[in-house]
């Protein structure tokens, strides 16, 4: 039993908490008993992690459709090197890129990642949009 002390206003009243059991506390408050129902405490709330599926940016030069990425070669392309958030895309179709030169910038684990050409070339199509969200894998940026 743990006895406590309070002035309020004034007035001493003296607290001896007991036994509490199935959330109900046995207290005395001067020398009175009562049951006192304790309030649970809330489970923090579980946060959902959305992932939004990959979107294309409706140009004429890039593709139409996520699922038309099969006519994309996807053998000369940047592929996102782990899951993140793209921040921004440093290209456009059609644009001319030198080995070494930004394409994408991609935040992933609190930390701006730039990927950068692997050799000169082309852009073809543009897979993603600032914002998205993206999987490890995850074709971002075409080249011809």
């Amino acid at each position: 039993m743990k006895d406590y002390k309070y002035i309020i206003n004034g007035k001493e009243y003296k607290v001896a908490i007991g036994d509490i059991e199935n959330d109900i506390a046995n207290i005395t408050v001067n020398g009175e008993d009562y049951k006192v129902e304790m309030e649970k405490e809330p489970e923090p709330e579980k946060k959902k992690v959305v992932v939004r599926p990959v979107t294309v940016a409706p140009t004429s030069a890039s593709v139409s459709s996520p699922s038309a990425t099969n006519n994309v070669n996807t053998n000369n392309a940047i592929k996102a090197p782990l899951p993140g958030l793209l921040v921004k895309v440093c290209v456009a179709v059609g644009q001319a890129v030198k080995k070494g030169e930004t394409v994408v910038v991609l935040e992933a684990m609190k930390m701006a990642n730039n990927l950068t050409a692997e050799k000169d070339g082309t852009v073809s199509a543009i897979l993603v949009k600032e914002g998205d969200s993206v999987m490890e894998g995850t074709v971002l940026v075409a080249f011809e």
